[in-house]
């Protein structure tokens, strides 16, 4: 009899404890997901910005959009250590220095991709090869890339700015043209496409350029309705 009792023990034993491992794993079941810190900063720096930016943003997967963040940072590790991230800042409050040149500048010549205005331009590697894969992908859409202008030294740009104050004011000239030293053109990274007038966006290559060229990594850099934020007037 004793020993009947102390199997049934055993037994009730056995089963408390199957239960007691089931409602662990219940409890881990409902437990809560670990969120993405980096998630979790993008929403911050959204919700700070103000609603004209954030309409300005498609919606979309933050997890997608934080994958292509880190291709862009990674590509750009591998750009040369002794010179300037091709992300650096410059604009009207950043000022990159008279003595700054890229050390890697690569002259554009006339090729089937794209066509040149002059052949004195040049750019970074990454930024011709970029406008290399840009141009022949509008070429299959019957679109021939024109380069306007490139990389800009430090005084081509004092000289540049003082011919826009001497033809349209100073006032007119901060809106039109950057001062020395605050033109991403001095980076070696930013081109000016197409031709010098008002409406280009409208022409088949501005259109097309708009569409696509964030595809290949270019942004435009003084949008219709952010000379506020900029301080230059739209180019289109």
């Amino acid at each position: 009899m004793n020993k009947a009792v102390a199997q049934g023990s055993k037994d009730t034993a056995s089963k408390n404890e199957d239960v007691q491992v089931q409602q662990k794993n219940e409890v881990a079941e409902v437990s809560v997901p670990q969120v993405n810190p980096e998630v979790e900063k993008l929403g911050r720096v959204l919700s700070s910005m103000s609603n004209r930016a954030k309409q300005a943003i498609p919606n979309g997967s933050p997890e997608e959009f934080l994958a292509d963040l880190h291709k862009v940072l990674d590509a750009d590790k591998k750009t040369r250590s002794d010179d300037l991230s091709l992300l650096y800042l410059i604009d009207k409050k950043h000022n990159v220095g008279e003595a700054y040149v890229p050390k890697d500048l690569q002259g554009l010549v006339k090729n089937d991709l794209y066509t040149i205005s002059r052949n004195n331009l040049s750019l970074r590697p990454e930024a011709e090869a970029s406008l290399r894969e840009m141009s022949a992908a509008a070429l299959k859409d019957g679109i021939r890339i024109h380069v306007l202008s490139t990389y800009r030294s430090y005084q081509y740009q004092k000289g540049l700015f003082q011919h826009w104050v001497e033809v349209d004011g100073l006032k007119e000239a901060e809106r039109e043209s950057a001062r020395e030293g605050t033109s991403q053109h001095q980076l070696g990274t930013a081109v000016d496409y197409g031709e010098l007038s008002n409406d280009f966006a409208n022409k088949p290559m501005g259109k097309w350029l708009y569409a696509h060229a964030a595809e290949y990594g270019w942004s435009l850099s003084f949008p219709q309705g952010y000379e506020d934020v900029t301080g230059f007037r739209w180019e289109s």
